[in-house]
This record gives C-alpha cells, structure tokens and sequence, in this order.
C-alpha cells in the first residue's frame, strides 16, 4: 500500500510503497477513504511531545482523523464486518481497563495514541490497523461521506466532548474559543447548535469570518486590543460562562481563563509545544477566589458518538461544514509546513491516496 511515512523531525514525509497491515486477532483493517490533517500531526512532527512518550521514530505513519471501510477482521472480532462504514477514534482503548467499564474509554489506562506513537501506525495511508476493533471502531451512520465525517477522529468529537460532556454549560452561556484553528471552528459550531452564544478570538481574519459562518456571535482579532480577556468581556458585557483554550500556548490559555467570569468553566483542548513543554502558568488565586472550573478534554468515547449522529441527523450540527479542502497524499508535507505559520484554515482532509 501506498504510505506517507516519517524520516524525521521537520522534514517531508517520504510517500511510497510499504507492507499492507494484518488483523490481530481482536482487530481490524480498514480500508482509508479520508483523513484529516491536525495540528496533532504537526506536534509530532516537530518533535513536541517526546516527553508524553509521543515520539515518532523514522518510518512511523502519522494521520489519526479517518474514516474508511472494513476490510479485514481478526478471528476474535464479533461486532465488525468486512464492508463496514466506520469512523475511528484517535484515542485508543482495550475496552477492559476500569476507565472503559465506567465510560470513560477515551482515557483508558492502556490507550494508544493513533498515528502518534510507533505502536500505532496512523492513517496517512491506504489502510490503516485498528487494535480492540469492537471497542474501538465507530460505525458511520448511512449516507455521510467519508470526508465529511474524517474531523470526527479527533478534533470535532473532542470539542463535543468538551463542551457537552466536560464544561457546565447551558443554554444562553456565553463561551469564549480561543484559537479557530480546526478544533476551535469545530467549537464554534457545536457551541451553536447547544444553544450558547459564541465568541470567537483569533489572530486571523479568514478564520474569524468563516466562525461568524459557524455561529459565531461575536469574533475578536486578538492582534488589535491589548487586553485580550478585557476585550472578550466588553463584547460580552461580563465574564464568560465558559472559555476553551483551542490552541495550547501560554497565551491563549491563560487569555481563555482570565476571560471568564466568577464561576465559569475553562475547557482546555489545545496541548503544549515543546516550549510549554506541558506548563502552562495560571492565575491560581483568582480561579480559587472566583470558584473557575478548569477541564481538560481529550478525544470522546466511543459509545458517545451517536449523541453528535443525532445532531448531524436533524441538521443541528455539520462536520462537513469545517472541511476546509481536500488535498492528496502527495500534500501532507506541505500542509504540515503551513501549520507551523498557522496558514491552513479549518479542517484539510486527505482524500487521494
């Protein structure tokens, strides 16, 4: 199969012919017909995360948004078909841990990162393996494309996640997004369709036009006030009720708290470059004295996802909405390259193999 494979920190991925996966016993193969590229990707490439123990070695496949056909199944699987449309989560579990048996899956003790770690080759590829496929793999409702649902592997079920599952927020909340990279967007449009009024904040005024398409109420250009947090609560005429940090810097996070008001709830989604190296300061006292929650989110369990297919059904929500572009195997490289500039707006998705 045709494969775009790592060589090392920064440089193109090298595309070209590598061996087809096999099944475990308990697993799948499936067949890849879409792909996000993600800010995750470009994380690992850069060599952020080898202190998470996220580090790719040279021949590793990234790619951790896909959604595909089955092709093949290990003599163990029970619940997966050859020919099943399914979408797979980035987050990895074993189905067994105590985590998964509570519904907490996405966080499972044994989790394996897709196309992150070289334990789990990702999906820049013709096909991808999928360990634990009856826990692991999502089957796709009838009728969305591949594309359409590749942003469901990773950044718009986490901004689900976060804002549904994590985050105390109701009806006529104000939420805060800082950063409309595409996790950000994807926040923007599922903050919407729960019924919050949105605040978008970025650098970029693309990004912000296409968050007022999202549902979007208002939008920032951080680069054009001096006091971010002050600018977001004049908007508002108070504090956030809920604030994400979509980006991972100590700026925007830090910006993302000190935009809510007393008892609000910080969602953080964006992680760390290795010059954070995973620390970020916090205005500690004043989230003690105004009682500010502060969550973190992380992928979305898999028995989750019937919640956002509900919403996709009724025209609540469309994934679709954040795909930005479609682009070839070939282009992984050069997207990746835009990502370290911010120039890639939304979501690109692969769709050529």
């Amino acid at each position: 199969m045709r494969a775009a494979v790592f060589t090392d920190y920064g440089e193109p991925l090298d595309v070209r012919e590598v061996e087809d996966p096999e099944p475990e016993p308990d697993g799948a193969v499936v067949a890849v017909e879409a792909c996000g590229v993600c800010r995750s990707d470009w994380h690992a490439w850069q060599g952020d995360w080898d202190w998470r123990g996220l580090d790719p070695v040279p021949g590793h496949i990234l790619g951790h948004e896909p959604a595909g056909h089955v092709v093949a199944v290990g003599s163990e699987v029970d619940h997966v078909s050859e020919g099943d449309h399914v979408a797979i989560p980035f987050s990895l579990g074993d189905g067994t841990c105590p985590l998964c048996r509570k519904g907490h899956a996405n966080i499972c003790e044994n989790r394996q990162a897709l196309g992150l770690q070289p334990a789990a080759p990702g999906a820049f590829a013709e096909q991808v393996p999928v360990p634990h496929a009856d826990h692991n793999l999502v089957h796709l409702p009838d009728g969305v494309s591949s594309v359409d649902m590749a942003g469901l592997g990773c950044r718009f079920m986490t901004a689900f996640h976060g804002l549904a599952h994590r985050a105390d927020a109701g009806a006529g909340d104000w939420l805060a997004v800082h950063g409309c990279g595409g996790v950000g967007l994807s926040a923007v449009h599922i903050g919407d369709a729960l019924g919050l009024n949105v605040v978008g904040v970025d650098l970029d005024d693309e990004k912000l036009a296409l968050a007022e398409e999202l549902g979007a109420d208002e939008t920032l250009n951080a680069a054009a006030v001096d006091d971010v947090p002050a600018a977001v609560q004049d908007l508002i005429g108070r504090g956030a009720d809920v604030s994400m940090d979509a980006l991972g810097i100590a700026e925007t996070c830090q910006n993302a708290v000190n935009s809510l008001g007393p008892m609000g709830s910080h969602v953080q989604i964006g992680l760390t470059t290795s010059e954070e190296g995973g620390q970020i300061p916090l205005p500690t006292d004043e989230m003690v004295t105004s009682e500010v929650d502060f969550h973190g989110a992380l992928g979305m369990p898999p028995a989750d996802y019937d919640e956002i297919f509900r919403m996709v059904a009724t025209g609540k929500l469309d994934p679709a909405a954040v795909v930005s572009e479609t682009i070839g195997l070939e282009d992984v490289s050069d997207t990746l390259d835009a990502m370290t500039n911010f120039d890639t707006v939304g979501i690109p998705v692969v769709d050529s193999f």
